[in-house]
């Protein structure tokens, strides 16, 4: 991925101030609050060059959004997902209207349950139930007539409950025996503050990704990064697991019970760490996340 050009500042301030909503869409959107991430930052890269050369946008959110639903469509299709993402179906059904507890519900679903539905579902349960936007805006995004997103927001619904009624019984699968070592080897020195030791750890020419802030490669630039985190105090870090990959959990200090606030991935090369990317600064990623602190 690319860093994205720089944006007019009145670009630049809507990005910012959607940058979670986008998120959760995108991230509901294709399963994924990592590939999310990666949806969106190409996302934001195609909305700071088309700018320029849009006509006047009377409504810059749901213009995002457009850019947004058809970066997702193509990180679909390159993932062959899906074997068609649209429905040409045009059936006038009434979408009904939800009390709060039932948004609520289909809120909360998980990313694999969204991942269930054929697209077009998936798009307009997110785009109405989950991020509030009204039918007319769901037809402009997703270039749906109002009877086909009534349709499929009528039976996306109508799926959802009936996943809700089925019994959650797949088994999670566990960090290997590597990986667990590997993890509680990082972490341990981390919580240490044993930031020299760490730096033994990483490769000569590791990449590091501070999401929502910065790249940095090499090992002298990534040095600068364990300082910064040597002068706070904010983070305790757990082994654990996101989405089954592993990854390394933040949590406040004293509060290692509650919701992890961000989370790390590490790839290693041998015993070397070759790449970090580091959630801090985009806390949004762990809202829906599947996540897990190690036991073993």
């Amino acid at each position: 991925m690319t860093s994205p050009p720089q944006a007019p500042a009145e670009v630049d301030a809507l990005l910012v101030a959607m940058r979670p909503r986008l998120h959760r869409y995108c991230a509901r959107m294709v399963g994924s609050v990592i590939d999310g991430e990666d949806v969106l930052q190409d996302a934001l890269i195609k909305a700071v060059e088309a700018f320029a050369s849009a006509a006047p946008i009377q409504n810059p959110e749901a213009w995002l959004f457009r850019i947004a639903h058809n970066t997702a469509l193509d990180f679909l299709r390159r993932r062959n997902r899906q074997d068609a993402l649209h429905s040409s179906e045009e059936v006038d059904m009434m979408a009904g209207e939800l009390d709060d507890v039932g948004r609520r519900e289909i809120a909360a679903s998980s990313l694999r349950t969204f991942m269930r539905l054929p697209v077009a579902q998936r798009s307009s349960v997110i785009l109405m139930d989950v991020l509030g936007c009204s039918l007319q805006e769901v037809c402009g995004i997703m270039d749906f007539s109002l009877p086909a997103v009534k349709a499929a927001l009528h039976r996306g619904r109508t799926q959802l409950r009936a996943f809700a009624r089925e019994p959650d019984d797949a088994p999670r699968p566990g960090l290997s025996p590597g990986d667990r070592a590997r993890l509680n080897a990082y972490v341990s020195r981390f919580n240490a503050r044993d930031f020299d030791a760490i730096r033994a750890m990483i490769a000569d020419d590791i990449r590091l990704e501070l999401v929502n802030r910065t790249r940095l490669n090499g090992k002298a630039e990534v040095s600068r990064y364990f300082g910064n985190y040597a002068k706070i105090d904010d983070w305790h870090l757990k082994t654990g697991q996101v989405e089954g990959r592993p990854a390394i959990l933040v949590f406040e200090p004293g509060a290692q019970d509650a919701q992890p606030r961000s989370f790390m991935l590490l790839d290693w090369t041998a015993d070397k760490v070759a790449a970090i990317r580091d959630f801090r600064h985009a806390p949004y990623a762990i809202d829906g996340a599947e996540w897990e602190v190690d036991r073993g």
